[in-house]
């Protein structure tokens, strides 16, 4: 369409200039010549006027048209993210692990952190909407961009009447030349002459009026389209400042959880309830021999252990210990007791609660003693 309105207004150019020629002609004079030009002149700007004013409005529309798309798409954005906001959230109120709440409590700082995040998006959301779609869409549809444009057309409908009228009074005068003297054909000229001096004084008020619209829509067009484009930057700009500050935060308190994981010591082996308790002294002195002839007791010979967890006694048969101690390991039940000494007591204790040693430096054996 753009090219059929250039090739027109090509056409239209040239047979303004060759009626140019023929007013030159008629009247032999030069200030018809003159308006001719300021006409012509009028109507290349008021071209310009109408393409530049036409490729604003679309302009204008198509970021209405991205605009209202970011806001549906990140409206569903938002709802999925406040859904993962709450699962968050329940799950570190309702969280009943047994070995600590360190993920409870993040996932709790996730929650409200994703939480804030999801009402800045929304409000950037809303904020597209009423700043940056509204106005441009109400100035796609409003009235002054289309009253410009329809004088415009008035404009142009009204030079292609006086294009015509002009080839009418050509036509008259050159009747007039044949028949010098004809009242009819000179009265029917001067009409038509008359009627066409009309058109084009009308012509050049409409021109002016028609360009002065379309100017001023022009440059209301560039200056609430870049307002609301630096309008559009600012309020993601501040949103993305904000969430970083979000994000910041949330990370330096997962960071903490997970330091604080990493610095508390080892949870020391539960000793199963069902396990018997360990034998006492007569029995260990007395029957223990039997005992390891039935099975119920491990050989394994006297060796070294390292305590990796500690262990208070809660008979007087039982061991203390410490950790990074060393016991002298005698004997080893299959129920998970074993009997050694260290620092110069004997006693029991849980076998998994030390781990065993090839070799000992001989200040640490001397320790044990």
């Amino acid at each position: 369409m753009d090219a059929i309105r250039k090739q027109a207004s090509k056409l239209r150019e040239q047979v303004a200039r060759q009626q140019q020629a023929v007013l030159k002609q008629w009247y032999g004079g030069s200030d018809n010549l003159v308006a001719d030009e300021a006409e012509l002149q009028l109507h290349q700007r008021l071209e310009k006027l109408y393409i530049s004013t036409r490729a604003g409005k679309h302009y204008q529309r198509d970021i209405v048209r991205g605009v209202e798309g970011y806001i549906v798409t990140g409206s569903k954005q938002v709802e999925i993210g406040a859904k993962l906001s709450e699962d968050s959230r329940k799950y570190g109120a309702e969280n009943t692990c047994t070995s600590g709440n360190t993920l409870s409590r993040a996932a709790l700082n996730f929650a409200r952190a994703r939480a804030q995040m999801e009402k800045e998006h929304g409000n950037l959301l809303k904020a597209f909407g009423t700043q940056v779609a509204e106005p441009l869409r109400a100035m796609v549809v409003g009235a002054p961009l289309e009253d410009a444009r329809h004088l415009a057309q008035r404009y142009d409908r009204m030079r292609q009447e006086a294009e015509a009228q002009a080839i009418e009074v050509s036509k008259r005068q050159a009747k007039v030349r044949e028949t010098p003297g004809n009242a009819d054909n000179a009265m029917k000229f001067e009409a038509a002459e008359a009627k066409l001096h009309d058109l084009k004084t009308n012509m050049g008020i409409l021109g002016k009026e028609a360009a002065a619209a379309l100017a001023a829509v022009e440059a209301q067009q560039q200056r609430l389209t870049l307002q609301r484009l630096i309008a559009m930057v600012e309020a993601e700009r501040a949103y993305h400042q904000i969430v970083l500050q979000i994000l910041d935060q949330l990370e330096g308190e997962m960071i903490s959880e997970r330091h604080r994981i990493e610095a508390a010591p080892a949870p020391a082996p539960s000793v199963d309830e069902s396990m018997p308790p360990p034998p006492s002294y007569e029995e260990a002195n007395g029957v223990y021999a039997s005992q390891a002839s039935n099975g119920s007791t491990d050989s394994m010979g006297y060796f070294l252990g390292e305590v990796l967890f500690p262990y208070s006694a809660v008979s007087e048969v039982e061991l203390n210990l410490s950790v990074g101690d060393y016991v002298v390991v005698r004997k080893v039940t299959n129920n998970g007791w074993a009997e050694g000494e260290c620092k110069g007591k004997a006693g029991w204790f849980p076998f998994s609660y030390i781990e065993r040693r090839e070799r000992v430096l001989a200040s640490k054996v001397a320790e044990v003693f």
